[in-house]
């Protein structure tokens, strides 16, 4: 993507001037960022992906006593009337189920691919909504078909509600207020509080989401993994023979629970050496960044010979990322060097490699795009 070039999506500024004026500071609507806007996802094709095991969906009613909340799938027969005004259903992760979401979350790849998470479908009647709350988080918020008004402002009281199954704002005070028809869209940077309201029925706003994992959450799965890796290195013989605990100078107690100070020590030199690894951190992140969602699973396909005529392509549903030493892919890691990694890096970036480029491929890396074909991750062409 030219990061320099004005982009209708955001109000004729250009990526790299967004990314400087707006990104993480201050919100931005754009009037038909995507002039003429047609849904590529219906209405029935949208409930029809509520309905499925392996779709997350949500309903959030609102009524006299308060709101509700209730997990998919959700079959048509579970939902409200359409005329039925106060309720949205929630369906995430679109782009890993349809082709059509998938090409509209791509127009945002001026961000980098470890940020954007999904494209969420938010569907209501009447005054449908989710209630005033915050992300922590950037959102666009892009309405696709019918009217939506959206009050936003600058929350510095974040107490929620009591006794309610969302997060909601207990005293929400808006600053600004917009109404969006089909093709505006509006950013909003993390912490900024807003409330989305229906305005009339079949109100349709696609959200798309960027990925801001805490510290703890993402600490702790580095730990795991990188803990689950030294441990199968050392299975293989990789790192040596183990080194284990000892005490020869050990004495007698007479308070045997006291942990010994030994002991403290040598745990702590074994974390602080894991840790050093830097690379061992890098393969960690990128295999927890590339790690597929839990209901997502790829269905195996077939494999492909690097033919003059062939080409091959990233399925949707793939995530594949790179740093200055490794290829990563759907939580899998490989080092990559050389002519090999330029082609890869090429990959993850196009998420496609026409016949032209893969005659510069080793046999190497055609038989890992050839194993990835075949687990359903690339498919040829």
């Amino acid at each position: 993507m030219e990061i320099h070039q004005p982009l209708t999506l955001l109000g004729g500024l250009s990526p790299a001037q967004f990314m400087r004026r707006h990104w993480q500071k201050k919100p931005l609507l754009v009037r038909q960022a995507v002039p003429a806007m047609v849904p590529p996802i219906d209405r029935g094709e949208l409930f029809g992906l509520a309905a499925r095991e392996d779709v997350e969906s949500r309903l959030i009613r609102q009524g006299p006593r308060g709101w509700t909340l209730k997990h998919g799938p959700l079959t048509r027969r579970a939902l409200p009337p359409l005329k039925q005004p106060g309720w949205t259903m929630l369906v995430q992760g679109v782009d890993l189920h349809d082709e059509r979401a998938h090409a509209l979350l791509r127009e945002f790849r001026f961000l980098p691919d470890a940020r954007l998470d999904d494209l969420m479908i938010s569907y209501a009647s009447d005054t449908g909504g989710v209630g005033p709350h915050f992300d922590s988080y950037d959102v666009f918020l892009l309405q696709a078909h019918g009217t939506r008004r959206w009050s936003i402002g600058r929350q510095r009281d974040l107490r929620l509600q009591p006794c309610v199954p969302l997060k909601i704002l207990s005293h929400f005070e808006p600053e600004q207020t917009f109404v969006l028809e089909a093709g505006d869209m509006l950013y909003l940077p993390p912490r900024y509080a807003h409330d989305g309201v229906a305005v009339g029925d079949d109100c349709m706003t696609y959200s798309i989401g960027l990925r801001s994992p805490s510290s703890a959450a993402l600490g702790a799965d580095l730990l795991a993994r990188m803990a689950e890796a030294h441990a199968e290195a050392q299975e293989d013989g990789e790192t040596g023979p183990p080194v284990h605990y000892r005490d020869a100078g050990q004495i007698a107690v007479d308070a045997p629970a006291a942990m010994p100070a030994d002991l403290q020590a040598f745990a702590r030199r074994a974390v602080e050496a894991a840790l050093r690894d830097v690379d061992a951190i890098d393969r960690a992140l990128g295999e927890s960044m590339t790690e597929p969602k839990a209901n997502i699973w790829f269905e195996p396909g077939e494999s492909f010979n690097a033919m003059p005529q062939h080409s091959v392509a990233l399925d949707r549903r793939t995530r594949m990322l790179y740093d200055a030493r490794h290829i990563y892919i759907n939580g899998e890691s490989f080092r990559a060097g050389g002519r090999d990694a330029t082609l890869m890096r090429r990959l993850a970036d196009q998420r496609m490699l026409d016949a032209r480029e893969l005659k510069g491929a080793s046999d190497g890396a055609l038989s890992l795009m050839a194993d990835w074909c075949e687990a359903g991750w690339a498919h040829a062409g």
